[in-house]
């Protein structure tokens, strides 16, 4: 049973989560702090109108004595509401006066001991009753030499419905902002993201028929100006492969074509009438080199291909560039005797790379120089090794080729004229090529007409990372 593919997030919805969430955080921490900035401020002034409160007290029980202070009690009404309540004992425990009402609300025992501190409201009692809230505190006073205990129980009710609904205010604050911040964030991200959607509807519009659509560099945000030039940069590389494979099509289907011809028209033309085995025999042998040279387009097309697929195996080593050379130069000296060409090798040095396709590369440009050469001439191929790269020199006196070819030389099928490549079928230097790119290196061809050519191939050295040294 196939797992469902989860479908990935967009990036606006991801910057959008990203900066609410963001924003939420903020918000958070920020309207805390707040919160907790006022609350404290309340309580802080809370217990300074305490301590006033507990000073006056102090100061009218002194003044009035506790006759005069419980009679001031007494006279407040029941049920009034009272910000204060008050309860006077004597050094009997016995309750003097309090405010009408507070022995059912607020009983003795829950007060805390008395403090003699010099400020006794730092750390009052908090008692929750019917959802009242109150501070207490008890202090010692003396009056004619009598000790006095009076209890005090600030209403702080008020105070915690303000905290309440302020906290309550806080949040819906924070939830709008919140819902405010997505709004913005989506609107935001619609409009930084709009460059993309032209960018997309650019691309849409590029296909095999519209390789000439491009992205305009100019104008887009500076994050997408790469991308562009990117895009543009690929759509050339594109269009240079088409053009290219168009070409070698043409060209493929131009070099097999002549071959099949002629082996198709042979066959038809000895099919005519009734031939002699000899006769018979001549067309056969013509078949056979037609389908020898049919065969080696093939094998040096399907060689090319793999090189540019990067499938094609390569084993490199380092070996004996001058007997590398020396052997090529002896294979082809049997033909350049019979045209008095002279193949000379100078130079000497290890080269790092295959030794097949060294030698298949180094054919092909011996063989290119013996078809161009005219009788009497010479090939040199020489080596020169330094500390970065290989190279390899293969120099001949020929008629040389023109200037406007030079570019195209190493293209597959091209081929600058019949008299220099009239057996060939245009893939030699095209295959050369394909050699050195293999091994990481470049080719060269210089030219000039009735003085020869030269082309020069660099083959890199091992690294230190392959050689083992630091």
């Amino acid at each position: 049973m196939s797992s469902k593919r989860t479908k990935p997030r967009s990036i606006a919805s991801q910057l959008v989560l990203f900066f609410t969430l963001a924003a939420a955080l903020l918000l958070c921490c920020g309207l805390s702090v707040f919160y907790w900035i006022v609350i404290r401020h309340a309580f802080a002034e809370d217990n300074a109108v305490l301590a006033d409160k507990v000073s006056a007290l102090s100061a009218d029980f002194n003044e009035g004595g506790p006759k005069l202070f419980g009679e001031e009690l007494k006279a407040r009404r029941a049920g009034e509401h009272a910000p204060y309540w008050i309860r006077v004992f004597d050094s009997e425990g016995h309750t003097i006066a309090e405010t009408p009402g507070m022995n059912r609300l607020l009983p003795s025992d829950i007060f805390p001991r008395a403090q003699k501190s010099a400020s006794p409201v730092r750390s009052p009692r908090d008692y929750r009753t019917d959802a009242k809230l109150f501070s207490l505190i008890t202090i010692n006073k003396d009056s004619a030499g009598q000790p006095y205990t009076i209890q005090v129980a600030q209403d702080r009710s008020s105070d915690e419905q303000v905290e309440r609904e302020f906290g309550i205010l806080l949040i819906v604050v924070l939830s709008g902002s919140i819902v405010a911040s997505a709004l913005i964030a989506i609107t935001v991200t619609r409009h930084g993201l709009r460059p993309l959607g032209q960018m997309t509807r650019s691309l849409e519009r590029t296909g095999p028929t519209h390789l000439n659509e491009r992205v305009a560099q100019t104008g887009w945000p500076r994050e997408l100006q790469p991308l562009a030039v990117a895009f543009d940069e690929m759509l050339d590389r594109l269009r240079a492969s088409f053009t290219r494979l168009s070409q070698f099509s043409a060209d493929l289907a131009h070099e097999l074509r002549t071959p099949i011809a002629n082996i198709l028209g042979e066959a038809q033309v000895t099919l005519t009438r009734e031939r002699s085995p000899e006769e018979y025999r001549e067309v056969i042998e013509s078949t056979i080199a037609e389908c020898e040279r049919l065969s080696g387009i093939v094998d040096n097309l399907l060689f090319v291909a793999r090189v540019d697929a990067a499938r094609e195996p390569i084993e490199r080593r380092e070996f004996d560039g001058r007997t590398a050379v020396e052997k090529i130069a002896t294979f082809y000296r049997t033909i350049a005797e019979d045209r008095h060409v002279t193949i000379n090798c100078t130079g000497e040095g290890e080269i790092y790379g295959d030794p097949v396709l060294f030698s298949r590369a180094v054919s092909n440009l011996v063989d290119n120089a013996l078809r161009s050469i005219p009788d009497g001439g010479t090939i040199q191929i020489s080596i020169a090794v330094n500390a970065a790269h290989s190279e390899v020199v293969v120099r001949d006196n020929g008629c040389g080729i023109s200037p406007e070819h030079l570019p195209r030389l190493f293209d597959r099928f091209y081929r600058v004229d019949s008299s220099r490549s009239s057996d060939g079928a245009g893939l030699g230097l095209a295959l050369v090529k394909s050699i050195v790119d293999l091994h990481g290196g470049s080719a060269k061809i210089d030219s000039e007409v009735n003085r020869g050519t030269t082309v020069v191939l660099i083959f890199p050295n091992k690294s230190p990372a392959e050689t083992g040294t630091p």
